[in-house]
């Protein structure tokens, strides 16, 4: 690869960083149904330290919405169906709540999105004639507070909301849920909120793998389905089913509502029938998925267009019922540690030296230290969860200890970052950080202060080379793109 052409690519990075190109989002649902969970203040860091900006709850639970305090990360709420009764019958129930629960907290935590009920048409119960009514309520207690522009109303819903999902122009509503859903989808067109949908390929993959091929379902498909009566070829399966929801909003003439995405994801373990359920696969997919959105490829019948995507979910939930796979949809376990290695940046570790030369030196070591781009607020978010829930060893950063001096954020950042990293295989995610940390084959030791050697246990000899070059580790840091960076039914793919 040419220096021309790193250099380019790397100033497209800059501008995506900067905010100047901006993809879709990707968030993370951050489900509590389970047990031995870290507490909010300890999930938040995890949500930091990988610098995931939007964050989905399911209800508005007090100490997680003071543990997202000052931390900017944007912030979904949820109103459960079994209080739309509540919220649906008394203008004073949606007044109290938002006067106790949200206002106190608000704008600390940056709430942007409230959503009223959860797939209310696979409720057991029928509140669904109550979910328009609480909406209203809620966006008028909103209206007395002045914030109606700044937090958005919506609610959720599968995709059994549809009647029919293919082909993709034949998406239709199902009539039988026509009663609310054309008042709200004048509710959302009249107050510029999104039409929210959880798609889960997997379930259609699962439930039909005869006609479904798991290629399609993961973005890896090689071939095409054709839409019939548009012509539209389709590769992946969760384009097919956002244009089935395109045609469907199209077909009853709201064509300005945004879709968005609230759940998806792919589970990492299954029962023995739940062959798809595989850690590989749940990589694959939300892989994809992320690289899908962030680069704006939109859908065949809304090409280039953004959509912001939530995955399910942050931790997997043992207290779920259901097959094994209900249990499994966690990007992290509840101790803290990755499922699986996920590449929240979608595009995998590039190696930007100016000589396009791989990043290991000679002899195959590398280190971990600071990213020069880094903000302060993401290096000490990345070193207090190294040395806490990462379990380094920083000792040797304390005051009259080897490595304290330079007395610097960044310089005891990159010790914890390499301890981390050195700790974890060497491997490209233990070294993200978010994107705070960037590798270097040049080693960071000095003086008495010595770094843990790759592929070791022992610790850099004392006549250390000095700390990599500005250049190459600015350079290097570009290609760690930040990205601002999942279940209930979904019907099969028919």
């Amino acid at each position: 690869m040419g220096s021309g052409f790193v250099l380019l690519f790397a100033s497209f990075q800059l501008l995506m960083l900067l905010g100047i190109c901006e993809g879709g989002k990707i968030g993370v649902c951050y489900g509590r149904n389970a047990d031995d969970l870290p507490t909010p203040d300890k999930a938040v860091q995890l949500i930091q330290l990988h610098n995931i900006k939007y964050i989905r709850i399911y209800d508005s639970n007090i100490q997680v919405l003071k543990a997202f305090a000052n931390t900017g990360i944007e912030l979904m709420i949820g109103i459960p169906n079994s209080d739309l009764l509540a919220f649906s019958q008394f203008q004073t129930n949606a007044d109290t709540w938002l006067k106790n629960s949200i206002l106190p907290y608000y704008p600390a935590t940056k709430i942007t999105y409230i959503t009223v009920g959860a797939e209310v048409t696979e409720a057991p119960n029928n509140v669904s004639a109550m979910v328009v009514p609480a909406m209203q309520n809620v966006l008028t207690s909103l209206k007395k507070a002045g914030l109606h522009r700044k937090i958005k109303v919506s609610s959720t819903h599968s995709l059994g909301v549809l009647s029919r999902s293919f082909p993709p122009s034949a998406g239709a509503f199902n009539s039988k849920y026509a009663f609310f859903l054309r008042s709200m989808l004048e509710f959302l067109a009249e107050n510029q909120s999104p039409f929210m949908v959880n798609i889960y390929p997997y379930y259609a993959y699962r439930d039909s793998s005869s006609n479904v091929s798991l290629d399609y379902a993961l973005f890896e498909s090689s071939s095409e389905v054709i839409d019939p009566n548009t012509g539209l070829l389709y590769t992946n399966m969760f384009d097919a089913q956002i244009d089935a929801i395109n045609f469907a909003l199209t077909a009853l003439n709201f064509r300005t509502i945004e879709i968005m995405v609230t759940e998806t994801g792919w589970p990492s373990k299954g029962s023995p029938k739940e062959t798809g359920a595989t850690p590989d696969n749940a990589q694959t997919y939300n892989t994809n998925l992320i690289r899908h959105v962030i680069n704006d490829t939109g859908t065949p019948a809304k090409p280039g267009e953004e959509i912001d995507v939530y995955l399910f979910s942050l931790f997997n939930e043992n207290r779920k019922p259901g097959l094994e796979s209900e249990r499994n949809w966690g990007l992290f376990f509840p101790d803290q540690t990755s499922v699986y290695n996920l590449d929240f940046t979608g595009k995998g570790v590039v190696d930007m030296t100016m000589n396009a030369t791989n990043i290991t030196g000679s002899n195959g070591t590398t280190w971990c230290i600071a990213s020069p781009t880094a903000s302060d607020a993401d290096l000490k978010n990345g070193l207090d969860w190294a040395c806490s829930s990462g379990n380094v060893d920083c000792s040797a950063i304390q005051p009259s200890q080897p490595c304290f001096e330079p007395d610097n954020l960044a310089s005891h950042a990159s010790y914890a970052f390499n301890s981390y990293y050195q700790q974890n295989g060497a491997t490209d995610i233990a070294c993200s950080f978010g994107g705070a940390g960037v590798r270097t084959n040049k080693n960071p030791s000095y003086d008495s202060c010595l770094y843990v050697m790759s592929g070791t246990n022992k610790t850099a000899t004392a006549n250390a080379t000095a700390t990599p070059s500005k250049s190459s580790s600015s350079v290097e840091a570009v290609s760690m793109l930040v990205l601002g960076s999942l279940l209930t039914a979904s019907f099969a793919f028919m």
